[in-house]
């Protein structure tokens, strides 16, 4: 019992900057040689900064294997959108970051502590705003209810290594899971039943018909329909019907009745073409950081001077990427997780070519933006 006590007081007293100052192989150094960390995993603490030290470096691989659109006008838009959405949700205090990726697979991913991201794929996939609020709203929702890191510590993978692992080994090997359960969506179905449920009530609350998400759900099953195997975003999910029906039942029983569409907004600015499956299939296995993206998108708007990219480099993030980067291992050439796409079945928009710049792009949205743009979301 005293050991497990001492244990515990680690997990619990991990200092909140132990990331960004790259200390992750020192945490826990007293701990080395104790035994039973698998099964602390179900009880380990981790911080909201620790939280968003690790969304930092997972979505800075993220970055690394897709690319990300040079757009400011693009950025600021999904950001709108998006900081609108989270300013409803249950953890409006997280530094909410919202990153365009550039690929014309159709995906999305939430990292933990507020970075979510979207694939240029998706938004153009995307009818109307409405949409794209029930994708980000699905999103969002996976991060205030810190669905992915609920999965680590579900995960057999993590337990099992975690038997004979030291405390920093844990805490590397957590943020290792978290970016192959992103890039495969392994979240139970109940998450992500809980993401579509919250995720539309969000979406209604600013007036947005909460319809969005199945509508886009439906045109992505249209997109994939001689797929066998579910690819992308939402490849965890259940049937798609059935789960539009779900949806459909819970805005009948709710009585979500916003009816905003947005679309014309939505048009004006992302302006890319969908790509057929096939076309982004036959992209699978490529370099994921050769070339720009496919030509068959639409050119994005130039970023203006005053809110041009700006590199994030490793070794001077205020979260350390540096260590956990180099920790998570390369990603350029399709190695590592991504290697073994083959053996866990063919995933088109897992696997897309991406563009060729991880730089995050810097856009200043203010109170009065945020106002502004709000008013903006009409029937």
């Amino acid at each position: 019992m005293k050991q497990l006590l001492i244990i515990s007081a680690l997990v619990l007293g991990v200092s909140q900057p132990a990331f960004a100052q790259g200390v992750l192989g020192r945490l826990g150094k007293a701990a080395d040689k104790a035994k039973g960390l698998s099964d602390q995993l179900k009880d380990l603490v981790i911080t909201d900064k620790e939280e968003q030290d690790m969304g930092e470096a997972i979505s800075a691989k993220l970055r690394e294997k897709y690319g990300v659109v040079q757009s400011a006008p693009v950025h600021k838009y999904v950001s709108l959108v998006g900081k609108s959405l989270a300013a409803s949700s249950t953890r409006p205090g997280l530094p909410w970051t919202f990153v365009v990726l550039d690929t014309d697979g159709v995906n999305a991913f939430a990292a933990p502590g507020g970075f979510v991201h979207i694939t240029r794929g998706a938004l153009a996939l995307c009818e109307n705003e409405a949409e794209l609020a029930g994708v980000l709203g699905h999103e969002i929702t996976h991060i205030t209810a810190k669905h992915t890191i609920n999965a680590i510590k579900k995960s057999k993978r993590v337990g099992a290594a975690a038997a004979a692992a030291t405390r920093s080994d844990l805490l590397e090997q957590v943020v290792n899971q978290a970016y192959t359960n992103l890039l495969e969506n392994a979240y139970d179905r109940e998450d992500e039943e809980e993401s579509d449920q919250i995720g539309i009530r969000l979406a209604n609350t600013l007036g947005y018909a909460p319809s969005g998400l199945g509508a886009f759900l439906t045109n992505l099953s249209e997109r994939n329909k001689d797929l066998k195997e579910p690819s992308g975003v939402f490849a965890s999910h259940p049937a798609t019907k059935a789960r539009v029906d779900r949806l459909t039942k819970q805005i009948k029983g709710e009585k979500l009745a916003a009816t905003a569409l947005v679309a014309a907004r939505y048009k004006a600015t992302i302006t890319y073409t969908p790509v057929s499956v096939t076309v982004v299939a036959g992209e699978a296995g490529s370099s994921s950081l050769a070339g720009s993206g496919s030509s068959s998108a639409k050119p994005s708007p130039s970023p203006s001077p005053s809110a041009s990219p700006t590199p994030t480099p490793a070794s001077k993030s205020r979260f350390g990427l540096g260590g956990l980067s180099s920790k998570l291992g390369p990603d350029k050439a399709n190695t590592g997780t991504v290697a073994s796409a083959g053996t866990r079945g063919v995933n088109p928009d897992r696997d897309a070519k991406g563009g060729a710049s991880p730089r995050i792009v810097i856009v200043t949205i203010t109170p009065a933006d945020l106002e502004a743009f709000r008013r903006g979301i009409s029937g």
